[in-house]
């Protein structure tokens, strides 16, 4: 069930163009590797310019497993 909506939501998104080029998680063909592999092409594209580039990298990966949702969530109803 939730594929079939995923799909659906998806359709309708690339029927209407709403995905941006630079969007690469979640689409079909792109990952992070392909954005990676963009990313790195752009950087040195402008160090062969001549031009100075600063680069900074965060890892999110396992940020949210961190959380304690039921806590979260508490938190939320009470700022409502």
């Amino acid at each position: 069930m939730e594929s079939m909506i995923k799909d659906e939501i998806f359709e309708h998104l690339e029927k209407h163009n709403l995905i941006k080029d630079s969007q690469h998680g979640f689409t079909k063909g792109r990952s992070c590797l392909t954005n990676l592999l963009e990313f790195f092409e752009e950087i040195t594209r402008v160090i062969d310019s001549g031009k100075p580039v600063d680069v900074i990298y965060l890892d999110f990966a396992k940020a949210f497993d961190k959380f304690h949702m039921k806590g979260i969530s508490e938190r939320f109803t009470v700022m409502e």
